[in-house]
């Protein structure tokens, strides 16, 4: 692997165009040309280099407008691949991928805590490292590493400043795998690397503001305005799960009480279905996932707590869509299993509690992307740089 590569795609105008041919393939020049106001010779002398340096491929000819057929470009995806990497809290997954997501490796290994911070990004290593032995691609066609962490991140220098489910500061990830890799390695909270990898990967469109929130042991969310992440001034933009709901509540992890992750994670769920449920199993047997399959047996009573968590998601959402007004918000992580019975009552609540009637009507979905949602999100860190103009 190396950097250079990736210094071949920095200049503006070839992410312009990359960009256009990406969303708007199979597509002609002199279209590029007119949409992105480029003159033609300059469209004409980058897209050679693009052919040239086998990232952009041409078709068969396009229609007539009157005169010579048109060759149509598209983008070439196995030009070059990406490492994603979901980091935490409970495994470390990683995927290989090509330039439209296509997965051809994977690896993943449980973490068990207590783990110390060299321990921890040992593990990253081994994980990359498998990768890359038990693939037959290229060396030089992987453009680099994205890593979707748990908890809060310093993007600038690939920092995971806190690790609250870990137990983990200061980690300095993106350094230790660039000097274990020498290549181009991204960090991201792991929410807001699944709100990136939903605006390339999920189908959602020319969407101008959306939010994807990820709800599983913890509660997080990621924040995406004309296809670039909003990280706020200290980087803690999109920490929806540690919004107060009840300031007599549970203590959260994070030392507050009555932060929204007390309530709607995979943790909470089970908690409340042993404190509320007659008939509850004791221990840790009772867990979020329990709590769905008795749900799906038709237990009344799990079924209402799962209800219930839907109203209090519904109710954070209502001041995600106050504070931020998105286009559209986007659900995934282990707790949205559960869609069938809480997406109707996050609906509601919605419905019920938004200001405006447009307020109301809110799209909220649930991810296509499965569990693939925050390793795609990884890799799109890396895409982002690729495609998009500086």
């Amino acid at each position: 692997m190396r950097r250079g590569s990736f210094q071949l795609m920095k200049s503006v105008n070839k992410s312009i165009i990359l960009n256009k041919i990406r969303t708007s393939e199979p597509i002609s020049r002199a279209q590029i040309a007119k949409d992105t106001k480029l003159t033609p010779p300059t469209v004409s002398s980058i897209v050679k280099e693009l052919l040239e340096q086998g990232i952009v491929r041409e078709s068969e000819l396009g229609e007539s407008m009157g005169g010579r057929k048109p060759t149509m470009l598209h983008i070439n995806s196995n030009a070059f691949y990406v490492i994603g990497v979901d980091a935490g809290p409970q495994t470390v997954e990683c995927i290989l991928t090509n330039l439209s997501g296509e997965i051809f490796e994977r690896t993943s290994s449980k973490l068990i805590k207590p783990i110390t911070n060299d321990q921890f990004i040992s593990i990253l290593k081994e994980n990359v490292h498998k990768i890359l032995q038990s693939s037959t691609t290229e060396r030089e066609k992987i453009i680099g590493i994205g890593v979707a962490m748990h908890g809060v991140v310093d993007v600038e220098t690939g920092t995971s400043l806190t690790a609250p489910n870990l137990g983990l500061r200061e980690m300095p990830i993106k350094a230790e795998l660039e000097k274990e890799f020498g290549t181009q390695v991204y960090v991201e909270n792991d929410a807001r690397a699944m709100a990136l990898g939903e605006a390339w990967f999920g189908g959602h469109g020319d969407v101008d503001s959306m939010v994807a929130v990820n709800i599983g042991q913890g509660i997080g969310s990621g924040v995406v305005i004309n296809g670039k992440l909003y990280h706020g001034e200290q980087d803690i933009a999109g920490e929806l799960g540690h919004m107060t709901i009840d300031i007599h509540g549970e203590i959260c992890d994070c030392g507050n009480r009555g932060c929204l992750q007390t309530f709607a994670s995979g943790k909470a769920i089970a908690d409340r279905a042993r404190h509320q449920v007659k008939y509850s199993i004791p221990g840790e047997k009772l867990t979020g996932k329990y709590v769905y399959e008795m749900a799906q047996n038709g237990e009344a009573e799990y079924i209402r707590i799962l209800e219930e968590t839907g109203k209090i998601i519904g109710i954070g959402l209502t001041n995600l869509i106050h504070l931020i007004n998105p286009a559209k918000i986007v659900l995934g992580g282990g707790v949205m299993r559960s869609e069938k019975f809480m997406l109707p009552s996050i609906k509601a609540a919605i419905a019920e509690r938004a200001l405006i009637p447009q307020a109301k009507e809110t799209e909220v979905t649930v991810t296509v992307l499965g569990d693939n949602a925050t390793l795609l999100g990884a890799v799109s860190l890396l895409l982002v740089d690729l495609f998009d103009p500086v």
